[in-house]
């Protein structure tokens, strides 16, 4: 390969890297979140390297073979329009930054999604989950608390996992969240899980925190004092999911479908739900009234003596 060539495929990979720093540093990704944007931009430069693409100037048609190589390989629709959304954002951020001209990836159409419907459990199921969880230890208490808020704020897992005390306004009955790309929205809470949440910070955060090796704000603490990750939430979940006896499949971001549908079920316009729920687009929220009658329509098929 000349050496002009590689010292093109060098400059690009140091722009993507940059890219990267900036989804982190500026627009305030999360950690995992640049992660996957920095193995799908990966990919396409191996790609690129392998075809002989000009990286800085690719031909719509050059972009549409990369996405078909990998609908050959046997990635899903969903895996395509992910890599696809990543390039787009980069050559958006390359044009800006005046490193090209083109904008190839804003007119690649994207493959066709199956509309598929998010689970949310019922509310018997919810009620299982946090019936099942005592309050006989620091650790009972935290994870009833932790199940209490995210039912209570459908907020995301890594949102909670962000949250420090003072994020909590107990006398005003509200939690400021800070979601993707760090902007904040303030949900109010129930007084069921203001009451957990109280016991909690009284009872069991102070024994939590005396394990810690240095003092941190964080809300929610490990057995060892220190903030819990996104991901020692999710574990925390998936065991009271087993102790309930409810399908493993449900998942933290179930709590955020039911918290949504309740919501919508209850009479709650679809522009308030959005602006809980911290969606960007209006058009995310509105898979959820499609989830709302999909209820309604199971529930009269249950009652109807017809149906």
């Amino acid at each position: 390969m000349s050496g002009g060539r590689e010292d093109a495929l060098a400059e690009f990979e140091g722009l993507v890297e940059r890219y990267c720093r900036y989804l982190l540093e500026v627009r305030g990704l999360s950690d995992n979140t640049v992660r996957s944007y920095r193995a799908d931009l990966a990919s396409y430069v191996s790609w690129v390297r392998r075809r002989g693409v000009r990286p800085l100037a690719p031909t719509h048609r050059e972009l549409r073979g990369y996405l078909a190589e990998l609908a050959r390989a046997g990635y899903v629709p969903r895996t395509l329009n992910r890599r696809l959304s990543a390039l787009r954002g980069l050559y958006r951020w390359l044009v800006r930054e005046g490193a090209c001209e083109d904008e190839a990836a804003s007119v690649v159409a994207s493959p066709k999604l199956a509309r598929t419907l998010p689970r949310a459990p019922s509310d018997a199921e919810v009620d299982r989950l946090l019936g099942s969880v005592g309050d006989g230890c620091p650790v009972d208490l935290r994870d009833r608390a932790f199940l209490e808020l995210l039912y209570a704020s459908g907020a995301r897992v890594s949102e909670v996992s962000r949250l420090d005390v003072s994020d909590l306004d107990l006398a005003q009955g509200q939690a400021s969240l800070f979601g993707k790309g760090s902007k904040e929205r303030i949900v109010p809470l129930y007084e069921t899980a203001l009451g957990w949440l109280r016991r909690y910070l009284d009872e069991s955060r102070p024994v939590l925190l005396a394990r810690a090796k240095d003092p941190t704000e964080a809300l929610f603490l490990s057995t060892r004092g220190r903030r819990m990750s996104a991901d020692a939430l999710r574990t925390a979940f998936e065991r009271r999911v087993t102790e309930a006896g409810l399908d493993p499949a449900t998942t933290p971001h179930a709590m955020r479908h039911a918290f949504a549908t309740e919501l919508l079920d209850g009479g709650a316009d679809l522009r308030s739900v959005q602006e809980l729920l911290g969606h960007e687009s209006l058009s995310t929220t509105q898979v959820y009234t499609h989830l709302s009658v999909e209820r309604l329509r199971r529930a009269a098929e249950g009652a109807h003596p017809r149906a």
